[in-house]
């Protein structure tokens, strides 16, 4: 090859650094577009037949819209959807009550082992990864309520009456027992903002 002429391999490191950068940009726009109010429904549609989360969700989401009917078909139709729910929490180890107050637009990307006490109360567009507890039994009494937008890591405990603020990202294994504010990122045992 001629010194004058660019080598191939470095023309194509440079066009996968340009994609790579392109890719990162986009993900950054995309994280500072995501509403903490507004639910992104289409987060939720399960992309093919075994997409486990979308689809224990699919069941709650069906149980949620057909108890608030009355009438015949709505009591036919309320069995089989505890019945897909039930084959969906065995499927995916978790337990997330039918009655759960859950925002829209959640994500569930490894839905292992996820336990989210009944009383509960999520925000739109969070995202939860596998072996993430939500319940009650901290300090403060109660249960937790979970903001907008927040990320919590895999293994994370959100114990007790807290309340996470609006963006905010929760660490894996953190263990949460007080309030963590909006925009702010929580980790290690127990939990402090860093």
């Amino acid at each position: 090859q001629r010194h004058d002429q660019p080598c191939f391999y470095s023309n194509f490191w440079c066009a996968c650094q340009r994609v790579c950068n392109l890719r990162q940009n986009k993900h950054m726009n995309e994280r500072e577009t995501i509403s903490a109010i507004t639910p992104d429904w289409s987060r939720e549609l399960p992309h093919r037949f075994w997409d486990p989360g979308r689809n224990l969700l699919k069941a709650i989401r069906g149980y949620q819209r057909i108890n608030q009917e009355q009438g015949l078909a709505p009591a036919w139709l309320k069995k089989v959807t505890i019945l897909r729910h039930r084959f969906w929490s065995i499927i995916t180890q978790c337990e997330i009550d039918l009655s759960c107050r859950i925002g829209g637009g959640l994500l569930l990307p490894h839905p292992n082992g996820i336990v989210i006490h009944p009383k509960v109360a999520i925000g739109p567009n969070c995202l939860i990864f596998h072996q993430v507890t939500l319940g009650a039994g901290g300090p403060i009494p109660g249960v937790p309520c979970i903001g907008g937008h927040v990320d919590i890591g895999a293994g994370a405990k959100i114990l007790g009456g807290v309340t996470i603020g609006n963006h905010v990202k929760v660490g894996a294994n953190a263990v949460v027992l007080c309030d963590v504010p909006d925009g702010t990122t929580a980790a290690g045992v127990p939990a402090r903002v860093i």
